[in-house]
């Protein structure tokens, strides 16, 4: 058999659902790698100062456009990305598994989400980018700031809790709101975290863009697992 003929052959395997989602995963890392790539040689310090100010008022960088009330929504924003909530919110979840006698799904779902607060922890260590100091964080920080691990874990947490809780759903129409709901929570957490002058605008794209490839190989894997009954099906 030809090269084209098995790629071809291998295309006809696999399903396109699965071949979006790998070249979406590959994609994502790419721009994690690049990001990393362009943080570590200084490329990325003009793009951040100016967004970062972008959101502060201009001549006074200790306070933030939008007014106290707005300050205020960023810090209840900001705090559906701690691990405080993103636990709560996941208990629940695996406890409606269980409750749905998805007990597979659920060990499966706790390992996924695990494994993604280490991977944010081991990602943070190697890099140990200082926080922003060119405006005052709006909340208490005490950890690395590349990539941001609210952005990253927001975008792990949700987007996993989202795409097992849609494999139990049969309505096309919930599936989507399950996804679009945890894309735009991982997005407010990202910019709240900007807004808040805790992270560069380049900590919160790497972040987003790690969390996302990690829910997309999660969603992969389930399927894999599912269709081998190691857990349980759509």
């Amino acid at each position: 058999m030809s090269f084209s003929a098995a790629i071809g052959d291998l295309f006809r395997r696999v399903e396109a659902v699965t071949l979006v989602a790998i070249v979406a995963i590959a994609a994502a890392l790419w721009a994690f790698v690049a990001l990393a790539s362009e943080m570590l040689e200084g490329e990325l310090h003009a793009f951040d100062e100016t967004v970062l100010l972008a959101l502060r008022t201009p001549g006074d960088p200790s306070n933030p456009i939008g007014g106290k009330q707005i300050e205020i929504a960023m810090r209840d924003i900001t705090a559906l990305g701690g691990v405080t909530v993103l636990t709560l919110i996941t208990v629940l979840v695996l406890a409606l598994l269980v409750l749905q006698r998805q007990r597979a799904s659920a060990l499966f779902l706790a390992v996924a989400i695990l494994g993604g607060q280490v991977l944010s922890h081991l990602m943070k260590s190697g890099f140990s980018r200082p926080r922003p100091d060119l405006v005052p964080h709006g909340v208490e920080v005490a950890t690395a700031s590349f990539p941001s691990g609210h952005s990253m874990m927001a975008a792990v947490t949700y987007l996993t809790l989202a795409v097992m809780l849609a494999r139990t759903e049969t309505r096309a129409h919930m599936r989507a709101f399950y996804i679009l709901s945890a894309a735009i929570l991982s997005i407010l957490v990202g910019i709240s975290r900007v807004y808040l002058g805790v992270h560069w605008p380049s900590d919160v794209l790497a972040g987003w863009s790690l969390g996302a490839a990690w829910a997309l190989a999660v969603w992969l894997l389930a399927r894999a697992l599912a269709r081998r009954g190691q857990i349980e099906p759509d």
